[in-house]
């Protein structure tokens, strides 16, 4: 082809890339493409895909729905094929701190006002958390309200037993009360608690699965665990109307908060609760 003709053709691509151009403009709308998933076919571009010359500022922009997530889609791809982001409310106030005295937690939290469609963005998180300290402390007169309940899981009962009565000799002097009044029958008894809040690492431990949110636990205080200086009570036992802390001693991260269900301690260890080998633990 003669050097003239080669230029003219030139001139007639650039025109014709001109003209698409102004025929689409990066517009969705106005090519009328609108594709599902992800299609490289659905481009809006300027140039023709088979121009011999190539123009640098031309970039493509894409209609599909995997623009989206790869960041090129045309400026009105969004408008153009309904897609809609979610949108939440503002933050709602804080909560108070859910702590009497010391390092507790608030949170607040916010709704959805408008569902995401078509691959809109997805809505973000709906609550949050953040510490908090409580420095105007009521001391209460029970001494047990600050104390935290180290437990066993309730099948190493069987093993307290064991060893106690391995030894004949220590059997014997053990079945004098006056002596040795920690094992008298009278001063063993169970507490029923209701979790409150319990930390994800409870849920890994299978001793401890019993320990969820909302779930009532027996845990029983045996001879072995009984404190001369408590007034032979065991250490953590809890106050009743007030929350207290228990903490797993085999699996620290497992720890939480739970409250007495019952305002006496049951001497009988006859309830449901403590009835049922899955829900029930021994204090340490």
């Amino acid at each position: 082809m003669a050097a003239g003709g080669f230029e003219k053709l030139s001139i007639l691509v650039v025109s014709l890339s001109f003209l698409c151009g102004d025929a689409f403009g990066g517009s969705c709308k106005e090519a009328k493409l609108c594709c599902t998933g992800r299609d490289s076919s659905c481009v809006v571009q300027k140039a023709p895909i088979n121009a011999i010359i190539e123009d640098l500022s031309d970039k493509p922009c894409y209609c599909d729905h995997a623009c989206l997530k790869l960041g090129d889609c045309c400026p009105d791809f969004k408008d153009a094929c309904g897609v809609v982001d979610c949108q939440v409310t503002p933050w709602g106030p804080w909560s108070p701190c859910d702590a009497d005295c010391g390092p507790g937690t608030m949170s607040r939290s916010r709704s959805i006002k408008v569902q995401p469609q078509n691959g809109g963005r997805h809505c973000p998180s709906l609550e949050q958390r953040r510490g908090c300290q409580v420095s105007t402390c009521h001391h209460h007169p029970d001494p047990a309200i600050k104390e935290i309940a180290m437990l066993l899981p309730g099948a190493l009962s069987q093993s307290r037993i064991a060893n106690a009565t391995s030894d004949i000799r220590k059997n014997l002097r053990v079945r004098d009360p006056t002596e040795y009044p920690q094992y008298d029958p009278k001063k063993t008894y169970c507490v029923e608690f209701e979790v409150l809040k319990a930390s994800k690492a409870c849920r890994k431990e299978s001793n401890y699965k019993a320990l969820k949110e909302g779930e009532r636990v027996c845990v029983r205080c045996e001879s072995e665990a009984l404190h001369e200086s408590l007034g032979w009570r065991c250490q953590g036992h809890g106050v009743a109307g007030r929350i207290t802390r228990w903490s797993a001693l085999s699996a620290p991260h497992c720890h939480g908060k739970w409250l007495r269900a019952s305002a006496e301690p049951d001497r009988t260890c006859e309830d449901r609760t403590c009835k049922d080998t899955s829900t029930w633990f021994i204090f340490v």
